[in-house]
């Protein structure tokens, strides 16, 4: 318990648990589905309008994945349930409308152009490609490096796909 101590005071913030990384990971993952969901809508390319739809159903997996990762964790840590505020602020401060653009249904008007959602996909991937790096330059907990990789690839690999298309247009 004094170790936990410890190094929450050297990283500057407090560690994170497995459950947190599920949590930072969904939310990432809610926000990435929204923004291909609603940008998809506006695009006019068949193309990118499939290559959005693909990016939806992949983040819907990976939602589905962590929310089944969730459940299995659930009863082994039930016992050790901590406050959620240090979790919550890292959400609000840190990733809520940082990574992905903040659209609702009325903002999905500001895409003019199928060039420009590629580019709001491409640079929103960026951003959760160095959010996701950053976590695991912080983070020393094998379990909660797991998560974080295991997204950091996924992300990797829609940066790629964005940016192939985007050169083939």
């Amino acid at each position: 318990m004094e170790k936990r101590k410890t190094e929450s005071a050297d990283t500057g913030r407090a560690s994170f648990q497995c459950m947190d990384a599920i949590e930072i990971s969904l939310f990432i993952e809610k926000e990435g589905l929204f923004f291909y969901e609603s940008a998809g809508k506006k695009v006019q390319n068949p193309k990118v309008r499939e290559m959005f739809s693909r990016l939806a159903d992949e983040e819907r997996e990976h939602i589905q994945t962590l929310q089944e990762k969730s459940r299995y964790l659930q009863p082994a840590i039930a016992s050790r349930s901590r406050p959620k505020e240090h979790l919550s602020r890292f959400i609000s401060e840190e990733l809520e409308g940082k990574i992905f653009p903040a659209l609702s249904v009325s903002s999905t008007q500001n895409i003019d152009s199928d060039k420009q959602a590629l580019d709001l996909g491409i640079e929103s991937e960026r951003r959760s490609i160095e959010m996701l790096q950053s976590l695991l330059e912080k983070e020393k907990k094998l379990d909660v490096r797991v998560i974080f990789s295991h997204l950091l690839v996924e992300e990797k690999k829609h940066l790629s796909m964005l940016q192939d298309l985007k050169t083939k247009l």
